[in-house]
């Protein structure tokens, strides 16, 4: 029988590409791995890793027991998660990754609110984008994650993921109050054509997406600032250094100098809930999922003080009823504090 710590370590090793990462994810040190794949070799007979370059990588043999490896973690999983339901209490660990809008004005509410509910539940929050967290989602090392596509790029989810729908976020431009467009009701995109613009940093999903946007549109973007904070991209607006896109999930109070305007057709993203379709059954995982969607819901149904005050600046820029965040799920909606919505395969 192969023992199972064996297998884990090298299906560590594999996923994270060296005995120090299989160590650190492991929490023992690289001679122990070391020495568990050391054991594995003599337990099958065969060779599992061979040198190259400065590190090394796996045999035939090795792929093969991964692949099975992989197969058995994930029964585990199943099987954990069954008798964690069969239990029906709330309580462990589970680690939560949110993208940093949703790790401002999503998460705090609802972690608030787990806590209240399932004081033997620890919920451990880490700031992080999507192309970050969610293959660190598929490897093991989270258990659930915010992530968001745009209405005209969606996300593409790997296999083996579940994910429920939040709210959809809308965004503004955010203008220099001076700035020719300021004093209407809404822009559209093509009348930015030729501006300045101040986005996210290269690579990030946003910044990617404004690209694509205005290029679809025949509009090669001139970007001329880049900031990952929207605090920041504010004070540049306000400078008069260009304009931003500005989502309103956890946008903090608007700065003098900044005229917020509505855009239409409206600019919208989706916001989710992601986590491994092998722990759909755990009990925590189902209240993470139904404590986001009750804050969700909250955020749609409160005056939020940096949308009053972007109302008073410009009453052009105000949120209408109809533009807020809804919960996208009929039960969500009817019931948002006790209601959970099955979840879907992405």
């Amino acid at each position: 029988m192969l023992n199972l710590e064996r297998l884990r370590a090298l299906h560590a090793l594999a996923t994270h590409g060296s005995v120090n990462a299989a160590a650190d994810v492991l929490h023992v040190t690289t001679s122990a791995v070391s020495q568990q794949l050391a054991k594995l070799e003599r337990e099958i007979g065969q060779q599992l890793l061979e040198r190259h370059g400065r590190g090394v990588r796996l045999t035939e043999a090795a792929g093969l027991l991964v692949a099975h490896t992989h197969r058995v973690l994930s029964v585990l999983e199943q099987a954990e998660a069954e008798l964690d339901a069969q239990r029906n209490a709330v309580l462990g660990h589970i680690t939560l990754a949110a993208f940093p809008t949703a790790a401002r004005g999503l998460a705090p509410h609802a972690l608030r609110g787990l806590r209240q509910q399932h004081p033997q539940l620890q919920v451990v929050l880490e700031e992080q984008e999507p192309h970050e967290s969610i293959p660190r989602l598929v490897r093991g090392d989270l258990d659930l994650v915010i992530a968001q596509d745009w209405f005209n790029a969606p996300l593409s989810l790997p296999e083996g993921l579940s994910k429920a729908p939040l709210f959809d976020d809308v965004a503004d431009i955010a203008l220099p109050a001076h700035h020719r467009l300021a004093g209407r009701t809404s822009v559209a995109l093509d009348d930015l054509a030729g501006e300045p613009w101040i986005a996210w940093r290269p690579g990030s999903i946003c910044r990617d997406w404004l690209l694509h946007t205005l290029r679809s549109r025949g509009v090669e973007p001139k970007v001329m600032h880049t900031a990952a904070e929207h605090a920041t991209q504010l004070a540049l607006v306000g400078a008069g250094l260009g304009c931003a896109v500005i989502p309103r999930l956890g946008r903090g109070p608007v700065p003098p100098g900044v005229t917020l305007v509505s855009v239409q057709p409206a600019l919208h993203r989706h916001i989710y809930a992601i986590w491994r379709a092998d722990a759909s059954r755990r009990t925590a995982i189902r209240e993470a999922v139904q404590a986001l969607q009750s804050s969700a819901t909250a955020l749609a149904n409160a005056d939020r003080p940096n949308i009053a005050a972007a109302r008073a600046a410009t009453p052009q820029s105000a949120v209408s009823r109809s533009k807020r965040p809804t919960a996208l799920r009929p039960k969500a909606r009817r019931r948002p504090t006790t209601s959970t919505p099955r979840p879907t395969r992405a």
